[in-house]
């Protein structure tokens, strides 16, 4: 089961990030606040495909229009392939904390 949660400034993205629920996990984000700093933690993940990456840029697309930082850590060795792979990586902020 996919699930994504906030705690304080830190979210929590869990399970699987697939074309299959991206849509419901951007739509459980929309309902998180986006202060001036947050930090998107996918340790819990267990396999992603591409959506993953639109996820992580429409997050940091609100960001930006919210004047917020985010910063996304752990990411999983296959996403950041997938990052590399469509030469993304310079657009997300990836903090190793």
């Amino acid at each position: 089961m996919t699930n994504i949660t906030q705690q304080a400034n830190e979210w929590r993205v869990s399970g699987d990030v697939l074309m299959d629920n991206a849509n419901a996990i951007l739509s459980q984000s929309n309902a998180f606040l986006m202060d001036d700093a947050i930090k998107i933690d996918f340790s819990e993940v267990t396999d992603v495909d591409t959506a993953a990456l639109s996820l992580i840029m429409e997050w940091k697309r609100r960001a930006i229009a919210s004047s917020c930082n985010v910063t996304f850590t752990n990411l999983p060795a296959n996403l950041t392939s997938l990052a590399m792979l469509y030469g993304v990586t310079d657009f997300i902020p990836i903090s190793t904390s």
